[in-house]
């Protein structure tokens, strides 16, 4: 058994620990820093292009984003943080595309219109009143709006060709929304710190187990599956980024902070047309309301993606209810992660949230007609033959502890970070990956307040992005400024 001393250990290889090693290697190159990764491939979970939407998740076309409370009013409070929030990961690909440490921009993210897209008079009235509110804040300025037929024709002929002409219709539209390979960007920043001497990655390699030292630091046992051996890293900070698997090693870390967190595990599913002049016909990526009781990952889209440079069109999500934690993870995930700490508030969800289970069982017992059934309330002339099923990625809700209930369901995604910042686990789901930049500077102002202090990270914070420290929802001029920038770098005008 071998010793090693890291400055910082980053488990799991998505694009979560891939953004914060890159940003911490950038504002100190001296720090020495790991990346183990249990399968033999990097960002092959939740991070990979097929295991989850591509969608540059900015608030544009997102329903769930702007829910309705209880006095009957929208709130866009999240849509506008999730924007600003993804305006920060669009600065920092563009200062690593500008450094050529990315590589060319349509190799990971291209411009893919944003719609919303409802029907019936309740729903219209709903959009018209979410484009009136987001429009009215600089964030959202270039949105558009319109009921009329032949301007959505324009905008997504393939959803309005032969739809019941008595139907109302509206569509909300952002030209320069994103579609991302996260896959291929998560891939290509670990090239790129692969070229510093300061980074070393281990695949096929899992965390045994962890333990604090009296010193603060942490000693952790790794296990090679494919050379069946075993090491012990001594971290000064530990990031726990492995997807559905953060869960598991947040508990085996033992802090106080990770007491009465479950998780609550979902699958997906896409349909992938196969008909090439299908797929000609639709260039957007155009979001639905989700139906009632479906969770906010299964709100309806039908999407372009751009995958190895090829367009392709996927429907769903269809959700379906797991035991597994990852997609290559064990029917038993749950079941072992099931605590004495967070047993109440399991049970508190599962006894309020029967209808969701339901749901969830019966999307997974589904039928290809009736799964095609849905698809053609967006694209009424939707061919079986046309769309073939294809499995998505896993994702664990959080779960925490709640006076009320005992429990409740997050959707959403949270750090949860030790006392001493020794520590940091993400967990949670959308908007996930688009949000990776921010909520990777938030695991680095909470475990490295000190360092963040100096001025020497000050500055290279700003560089790295520009509008670290102020607000994009505030500051017109700012949001401008930085906007500018980034849809030219990374050919969103186009």
């Amino acid at each position: 058994m071998s010793k090693n001393k890291v400055d910082v250990l980053l488990v799991g290889s998505g694009v979560m620990s891939a953004t914060l090693a890159i940003l911490l290697s950038e504002l100190d190159p001296s720090l020495s820093i790991m990346m183990v990764e249990r399968l033999p491939n990097t960002a092959a979970e939740s991070t990979d292009v097929w295991n989850n939407a591509g969608t540059g998740h900015a608030g544009y076309c997102e329903l769930n984003y702007t829910p309705v409370n209880k006095a009957g009013e929208i709130e866009i409070n999240r849509a506008l943080a999730i924007n600003a929030s993804y305006e920060v990961s669009l600065q920092l690909w563009s200062y690593l595309v500008e450094k050529q440490a990315l590589p060319l921009p349509q190799d990971f993210i291209n411009a893919v219109p944003h719609l919303s897209f409802v029907w019936g008079d309740a729903d219209v009235e709903f959009l018209r009143k979410r484009y009136q509110l987001l429009k009215a804040n600089h964030l959202f300025q270039d949105m558009e709006y319109s009921e009329d037929v032949a301007t959505l024709k324009e905008w997504m002929p393939l959803i309005m060709q032969q739809r019941d002409a008595k139907q109302k219709v509206a569509a909300t539209r952002v030209a320069y929304g994103s579609d991302v390979n996260f896959g291929v960007l998560a891939r290509s920043l670990i090239n790129s710190l692969q070229t510093k001497n300061n980074f070393h990655l281990h695949l096929a390699t899992e965390v045994a187990a962890l333990k604090q030292s009296s010193n603060g630091r942490w000693r952790v046992r790794l296990k090679n599956k494919a050379r069946n051996t075993s090491s012990t890293i001594d971290a000064g900070f530990v990031f726990l980024g492995a997807g559905g698997g953060a869960l598991k090693l947040l508990q085996k870390s033992g802090i106080p902070e990770s007491l009465g967190y479950g998780g609550f595990p979902v699958s997906g599913q896409w349909l992938v047309c196969n008909d090439e002049k299908v797929i000609q016909k639709h260039y957007s990526k155009v979001y639905g309301k989700a139906a009632l009781g479906a969770p906010p990952m299964s709100v309806p889209h039908l999407d372009t993606r751009i995958i190895n440079g090829k367009p392709a069109l996927l429907f769903g999500p269809y959700a379906g209810f797991t035991t597994k934690f990852l997609k290559q993870g064990s029917y038993l995930d749950l079941f072992k992660s099931i605590k004495s700490s967070n047993l109440k508030p399991l049970l508190g969800v599962a006894r309020h949230n029967l209808d969701l289970t339901r749901y969830l069982i019966g999307e997974a017992r589904q039928s290809h007609a009736s799964r095609m059934e849905s698809l053609r309330k967006f694209y009424p002339d939707a061919i079986d033959r046309d769309w073939q099923l294809r499995d998505a990625g896993k994702r664990v809700q959080i779960i925490k502890q709640c006076d009320a209930k005992g429990g409740k369901l997050e959707f959403g995604t949270e750090i949860v970070s030790a006392a001493d910042g020794s520590i940091a686990a993400l967990l949670g789901a959308s908007p996930g990956a688009s949000v990776s930049v921010q909520a990777m500077i938030d695991v680095i102002e909470r475990c490295f307040k000190t360092q963040l202090a100096s001025d020497s990270w000050q500055q290279k914070m700003k560089t790295l992005v520009p509008s670290y420290g102020k607000s994009l929802i505030d500051d017109v001029n700012l949001l401008k400024q930085v906007r500018e920038r980034t849809l030219k770098t990374l050919n969103l005008d186009k």
